[in-house]
């Protein structure tokens, strides 16, 4: 194989996968007008249905804007050999190879930054403020990036310097030093992301005493559930959207409930979407996800060793003389099928766990409280009642509503 022929693989993956995400949106854009499931009839009345498909037709126009953008940029920065010259502008200004690539990736990660910007903020004030949903004020948006930047240069700059480091010193050997890192990194992260990062962002509060704690910690008492930290986040700052998320193993275990879920469902509905919080860590689905992304990334670090001293690779790309830096940027286009794969594989194992966690909501509270919670979720988030099958199975990692509701109501 000629680094000819993998810079036109190169090519022909990119225009496949945009022809892949632009065909599954256009297919998911044709139900965008169907007549919701018969159990969600009554979700909408005519002016909110409307509305809800007004907000899908514009996120899709959006989104094909974007990833049209996005594409044509990439060809073309390929085509001019933009890798070459971001490269040779690393090299003129620094020696030593870990900090050519620090600046190599530091330049792109910038380039890339300000180019969606403008498609970050349109998103957030122009589409989000239509539909009533942003509540965020443009200096919190630019206070939020400004911390994101932060954030990504100083733990994404230390990781890979590491990375580099275990390059330099051990070859290709390097992808165990650097799974054991990432292994690590992302057992500290499950157990320690909501007190270390999320604060950086959000303030976040003990759920005060009162009926819903009581009646949430008498349902963990129930189930045996060592439960003392339920937060509450202030994501009304940003959004009116919903959420809650469970995160951490043994006592750094906590809940945390967005505060506009505990203003748009009652105290039974988020005691309810908590069960099946709890159901995830009963069952062991954070456990289980934890270790199947830990091996995925063993195995893609493993194929990256093989591949990443390539001087074939760097020439696709039009640069002479390989480096860490260009072989890990021609992998991760030629990595793409198999990202692809594993993407449909974790969604399909998500989806079920969803199952799993919603039966166990419903065995050991009720089917009714989560039903009526998911209804409330959906609804004030304009979701999609009718998203195509073929989207479903290639983006979703959780099951349609209509579909959740059905498990509920069959099994109750």
């Amino acid at each position: 194989m000629t680094s000819e022929l993998v810079f036109y693989l190169i090519i022909g993956l990119i225009a496949f996968n945009f022809l892949l995400e632009s065909y599954l949106d256009y297919l998911n854009y044709t139900k965008f007008d169907a007549q919701p499931p018969a159990q969600l009839e009554d979700l909408y009345d005519e002016s909110e249905y409307q509305k809800s498909q007004a907000y899908k037709k514009d996120k899709f126009k959006f989104g094909l804007v974007q990833s049209l953008f996005s594409v044509t940029l990439i060809l073309v920065f390929l085509s001019f050999d933009g890798f070459e010259i971001v490269n040779s502008i690393a090299r003129e200004y620094a020696e030593h190879s870990i900090m050519v690539s620090l600046l190599f990736f530091g330049i792109l990660f910038s380039g890339s930054f300000l180019l969606s910007l403008p498609f970050d903020y349109y998103f957030t004030f122009v589409i989000e403020e239509r539909y009533d949903f942003n509540t965020s004020s443009k200096s919190l948006f630019w206070l939020d990036k400004f911390k994101s930047i932060l954030l990504t240069l100083v733990l994404g700059g230390v990781i890979l310097g590491l990375i580099l480091v275990f390059y330099s010193y051990v070859g290709t050997d390097f992808w165990w030093y650097t799974w054991i890192l990432v292994a690590f990194i992302s057992v500290l992260l499950n157990m320690f992301y909501a007190k270390l990062f999320v604060p950086l962002f959000n303030k976040q509060t003990p759920l005060k005493e009162g009926e819903l704690r009581t009646e949430i910690e008498t349902y963990a008492s129930k189930m045996n559930f060592n439960l003392k930290n339920i937060f509450v986040i202030d994501g009304s700052k940003r959004s009116k959207k919903a959420n809650a998320y469970f995160s951490g193993f043994g006592s750094e275990k906590r809940i945390t409930l967005f505060d506009t879920l505990i203003k748009d469902l009652t105290n039974e509905e988020v005691v309810a979407v908590l069960a099946h919080e709890v159901g995830h860590y009963k069952k062991n689905h954070i456990l289980i996800n934890l270790v199947v992304s830990i091996i995925t990334v063993g195995f893609t670090l493993w194929l990256l060793s093989l591949f990443v001293s390539e001087p074939m690779l760097a020439q696709a790309l039009g640069v002479e003389e390989p480096s860490f830096h260009i072989g890990l940027v021609a992998f991760s286009f030629l990595y793409a099928p198999i990202s692809l794969l594993t993407g449909i594989l974790t969604n399909i194992l998500s989806r079920k766990f969803e199952f799993q966690a919603d039966d166990f909501a419903k065995s050991t509270y009720t089917a009714e409280h989560l039903i009526s919670g998911l209804k409330k979720l959906a609804k004030n988030s304009l979701s999609n009642l009718t998203p195509h099958s073929a989207y479903v199975f290639f983006h979703y990692s959780h099951p349609p509503l209509s579909e959740r509701l059905k498990n509920l109501e069959n099994n109750s």
